[in-house]
């Protein structure tokens, strides 16, 4: 289809889609059924683009309008924090839209070429929704996405569906939406074409869904029959709620604000031991501005015994974010402060490896005084040794294996995986997502860090200091809610549960790579077969 006709079609298809997105995304289980057919009408407009070119064209401006969709609070966000023009955010958000969303471009040719390929031939009709599937979760798994997000992580809405992660991922759920998708795009055509109701998709449809719901269903009775009653944990957690550190330490001085800081945790963290013996505590990420354990000054001497006193003397083991210092190279990390082996108050830091790039750090290959001084705003931590475990000491004597997570590491299941592969018993997550406090930010990486405990079968405490903390189940589930720009303490009564293993947790995020080469395959052989 050609012409000005043409046009109107695929971008009423891209429009379609990409609002479909968009709903899809909001996490409502009224809305679980759009991922079905979101990008039915983007996959239907490919198949009549006339040429490579406009295929590609299609693929392009639907990574353009879903990134500005579905991500528009990112801009106005890195505006605040980097005190850039909001137009310069969003204009370089929008430019490397593509690059952020590969997959729409790569998915379109190859759906382009393959039906060229094809052409008449109905015993290939197979092949190009197949390697437009393919493709699709290939390119994302190594695409650089900055939110690792995935069209499976809209089936997070469904309690059952989502229990299919633990095969696969997020990126396996991904692939089953896309299947179901291509079947409607056939039944679609097949009604457009006046050829009927075709029924081979349809029942393909329905067999895909019904794989889905049953895996789901014994899964989750699986997960639910593995967890007892009674707390093997009790932690307490506190959000305060303390936000614009950087610009308050400006204005009142670093001391004043980590001296507020520290008491308004001290008096929160006291008002939740009070309510009933506690086995842990944990504060968020960077909750203590500075480095602990090598003070930069006299008066961070002081804060750091003051802290240890602290401890020793309520006798509950501490978890708490911080930097960490080696020589010159600065950490964000996690400080465990609990009882050794001898009595004594013990000490262990977890350092951050997965950095936000530019905002917590700049590779060492680009890393320049011009770029410094052309963006003041660039972090300057240095990235921790990968996955580790901790194994923290609580009181009475009990080994706890931590799998610790700081913030943007939630979004990547290899790393998890790897971290519960070395035995963890808890996923101990802090975060600080205040520079997104006010948007669909929080709970969609609270949504990211569900699907952490769904692929390793793993709890997982989650605390941040605006929100959104939660004690997320092996299920994916979350309870104990503290929501976003909200001051909140709570306590968290971690179920002792039998380890269920699963594909994802033993494998990580092994779909990706496996599609990519299957579709390097399947092309191979088309291109021969031409």
């Amino acid at each position: 289809m050609t012409g000005w006709r043409g046009w109107a079609g695929a971008l009423l298809g891209v429009a379609a889609t990409t609002v479909l997105f968009a709903l899809f995304a909001e996490l409502r289980p009224g809305f679980v059924w759009l991922g079905a057919v979101a990008m039915a009408p983007w996959l239907a407009a490919v198949d009549r683009a006339p040429s490579a070119r406009r295929a590609l064209a299609l693929g392009t401006l639907l990574s353009v309008t879903f990134t500005a969709l579905v991500f528009g609070w990112f801009p106005g966000a890195i505006a605040a924090y980097s005190h850039a023009p909001a137009w310069l955010c969003w204009g370089v958000f929008l430019l490397i839209a593509p690059v952020l969303e590969l997959q729409f471009l790569t998915a379109s040719w190859i759906r382009w070429y393959a039906r060229r390929k094809v052409g008449t031939d109905s015993r290939l009709a197979w092949v190009p929704p197949v390697l437009t599937a393919l493709v699709y979760v290939g390119t994302e798994w190594f695409t650089p996405k900055l939110f690792a997000e995935t069209l499976g992580h809209g089936l997070y809405a469904s309690e059952v569906l989502r229990q299919g992660a633990d095969v696969a991922g997020a990126p396996g759920l991904t692939l089953g939406l896309l299947l179901v998708n291509e079947c409607f795009v056939a039944v679609g055509q097949g009604v457009v074409a006046r050829r009927g109701l075709r029924p081979v998709p349809l029942v393909l449809a329905l067999v895909l869904a019904l794989v889905g719901l049953g895996y789901g269903a014994v899964r989750l009775g699986q997960v639910r029959a593995a967890v007892r009653s009674a707390p093997a944990l009790v932690v307490g957690a506190v959000q305060a709620n303390i936000t614009n550190i950087e610009k308050r330490a400006a204005e009142e001085g670093t001391y004043e604000v980590v001296r507020d800081i520290l008491d308004t945790h001290y008096a929160m963290s006291d008002a939740l031991l009070r309510s009933g013996p506690l086995d842990l505590l944990v504060w968020p990420e960077t909750v203590y501005p500075t480095t602990f354990g090598t003070p930069k000054s006299e008066d961070g001497g002081a804060l750091d015994e003051e802290i240890r006193a602290w401890v020793a003397e309520r006798g509950v083991p501490l978890v708490f974010g911080t930097y960490d210092l080696d020589g010159e190279r600065e950490f964000n990390a996690a400080m465990f402060l609990g009882p050794s082996a001898t009595g004594e108050l013990a000490q262990a830091a977890y350092r951050k490896t997965m950095l936000f790039p530019l905002t917590e750090w700049v590779p060492d290959a680009v890393d320049s005084p011009a770029l410094r001084a052309w963006m003041p705003w660039t972090g300057r931590w240095k990235r921790g040794p990968g996955p580790r475990l901790v194994d923290f000491r609580l009181n009475g004597g009990r080994v706890l294996k931590v799998a610790p997570l700081i913030c943007y590491e939630a979004l990547f299941p290899n790393y998890v995986a790897a971290e519960v592969r070395q035995g963890a018993e808890l996923l101990l997550t802090l975060s600080n997502d205040s520079w997104f406090s006010g948007t669909p930010a929080p709970r969609l990486h609270l949504m990211h860090a569900a699907f952490r405990s769904i692929e390793t079968r793993t709890a997982q405490v989650r605390v941040t200091n605006s929100g959104v903390s939660a004690f997320i189940d092996p299920a994916g589930t979350w309870t104990s809610e503290m929501q976003d720009n909200q001051r909140s303490s709570v306590v968290m009564r971690v179920p002792a549960a039998e380890r269920l293993h699963s594909l994802a947790g033993a494998w990580g995020d092994w779909l990706g790579p496996v599609a990519l080469v299957l579709s390097v395959g399947l092309g191979v052989w088309l291109r021969r077969r031409g």
